[in-house]
């Protein structure tokens, strides 16, 4: 009896730790790049879901471009910080766009 009351412990305690966990909802699982200014190469690994990122490295005289997006997720670009005004793009998982597509933040589904 007391075999069984330790294994059933174990069991939920185990449970318990799975459900505690993050899961991939919580991030988009990969990379994503892209370049700012002559080239210089960036990128988010892992990056969290349904947040907007701003991008490191962008600036108002410097957005990003030539955005690779090798997560799990569909990522949207945006031209202004914040996802503010209107999507630039949607990049589905494996999404490569070139150095004409300019942005500066990007939210993950």
């Amino acid at each position: 009896m007391r075999r069984l009351r330790i294994a059933t412990v174990a069991a939920i305690s185990a449970g318990a730790l799975l459900l505690a966990l993050p899961t991939s909802a919580d991030a988009a699982i990969g990379e994503f790049l892209y370049k700012v200014g002559p080239g210089l190469p960036q990128g988010l690994t892992n990056p969290p879901s349904g947040e907007c990122i701003n991008l490191p490295g962008t600036t108002d005289d410097d957005p990003a471009h030539s955005p690779r997006n090798l997560t799990l997720s569909a990522a949207t670009i945006y031209l202004d910080f914040d996802c503010e005004g209107t999507a630039v793009d949607v990049l589905a998982p494996g999404g490569i766009r070139g150095q004409q597509v300019q942005f500066r933040s990007v939210r993950f589904s």
